[in-house]
């Protein structure tokens, strides 16, 4: 049965939060894709031009005089949303150059195995299949199934590709395409039994499901604030063991390869200076949290729970709709969530430029991915995935008026 609602328009929000004054979002599209490049609040974005302002009066007491105390407390605030000791944890653009930065600070040798999914995030695979060929090293693929039935069919299809000759484990934590939520902790806990360290891929993680890297103990841990924690674009951060920061070193090398400095420690000089750069974003994470906690009364905890149930509410609608089942179960979902739609993918864009997106812009004002899903080894064809997020400023009405274009589109 076809929605009743109409489709050439935008719907208008029905959540109290989704108030024009504190998003930007643009009132005729209906905004389906947090989860690649969410909006920033209103406030957090004034917040972000403030520092702007007081950097560009007087840039070289900013930069040279001010900023790293600055830095130092947004990084402690940041440690505090994410459960890690702030001396661990350190400033970088997107979780991609977190997992660039780890990869080429180590060195592998011929022989070398580093494990990584058939899930993991096209740009991170990049960057491990360069280092793997820089050094001889050999990619072993866990070939995790979707649709997926468990965690323990994710935890078993990962770990009985480990052998003695694992170095290093990418992983996500929450998977771009297919929205799983990996059980990282188990899984990080269970390599460094084998030898194996872990090189956590979270960018969607923070804001998104309950974070304590303390616990977790990953060698390295890399996530967006950009995200589901609302921070202007640009803001993210890496987590490494103390045991291991003294091989990490950043993409730039700048003044703190030979610095002095004995008041903290070489991780955090090398890291905390890479050369001029606009910092507004990191300082503006501060009021990002205390931003989005403010919404609700329940803080994170309830931001997280809310968005996760839109999501789960999301999903039944369009499998409803498209009279499919669900690919996985709902205990492996955060704020995201993907269905296969019918065809095979069209995009030839790593950013996904499939057709039926671009149809569902034109035609019915809704922003949305359709995400390529490659053939498996157990014959099944290409296939194509539609992914939707949940954000406070998402509506159940959105969905179904997703539903209902998807109807059309595929005249069901």
């Amino acid at each position: 049965m076809k929605s009743s609602l109409p489709l050439t328009a935008a719907k208008p929000m029905e959540t109290p939060w989704a108030d024009p004054a504190l998003w930007p979002l643009d009132p005729e599209i209906t905004f389906l894709n947090h989860g690649s490049f969410g909006s920033c609040p209103r406030p957090v974005l004034q917040e972000q031009t403030s520092w702007r302002d007081r950097l560009e009066r007087q840039p070289v007491q900013f930069l040279v005089r001010e900023l790293e105390p600055l830095l130092d407390n947004a990084r402690r605030a940041l440690a505090a949303m994410v459960g890690a000791n702030a001396d661990n944890l350190v400033l970088v653009a997107n979780a991609t150059s977190g997992v660039n930065t780890v990869l080429r600070s180590l060195a592998f040798q011929a022989g070398d195995e580093l494990l990584v999914t058939n899930h993991e995030y096209n740009a991170c695979r990049n960057a491990l299949d360069y280092i793997a060929a820089r050094n001889g090293a050999t990619i072993v693929v866990a070939r995790v199934p979707f649709p997926v039935s468990s965690a323990d069919e994710i935890h078993q299809s990962i770990l009985e590709r480990v052998t003695p000759r694992t170095r290093l484990a990418l992983l996500d934590h929450v998977t771009s395409q297919t929205g799983l939520v990996f059980p990282i902790e188990a899984l990080v806990k269970a390599l460094r039994e084998r030898g194996v360290d872990t090189l956590v891929d979270g960018a969607h993680a923070p804001g998104m499901v309950p974070l304590n890297l303390e616990r977790i103990a990953p060698a390295y841990y890399t996530g967006n604030c950009h995200k589901w924690l609302c921070a202007p674009k640009g803001a993210a951060f890496l987590y490494v063991s103390p045991h291991r920061q003294e091989t990490i070193r950043p993409l730039t090398i700048s003044h703190g390869a030979n610095s002095r400095r004995d008041d903290r420690s070489r991780f955090l000089v090398e890291f905390g200076w890479v050369g001029t750069t606009d910092p507004s974003a990191f300082l503006a994470i501060p009021a990002a949290l205390d931003f989005m906690s403010g919404l609700l009364e329940g803080q994170w905890p309830q931001i997280m729970a809310v968005n996760r149930s839109l999501a789960l509410t999301g999903r039944r609608i369009l499998c409803d709709a498209l009279e499919i089942e669900a690919p996985a179960p709902e205990d492996l979902l955060g704020s995201l969530a993907s269905i296969f739609v019918p065809g095979p993918s069209e995009s030839s864009s790593p950013l996904y430029a499939d057709p039926l997106q671009e149809k569902l812009l034109r035609h019915y004002s809704i922003e949305v991915p359709i995400i390529p899903w490659p053939a498996d080894e157990e014959g099944c064809p290409p296939r194509r995935l539609l992914r939707i997020s949940a954000q406070l400023y998402n509506c159940g009405a959105q969905y179904e008026q997703l539903a209902g274009a998807l109807r059309e589109c595929f005249a069901l």
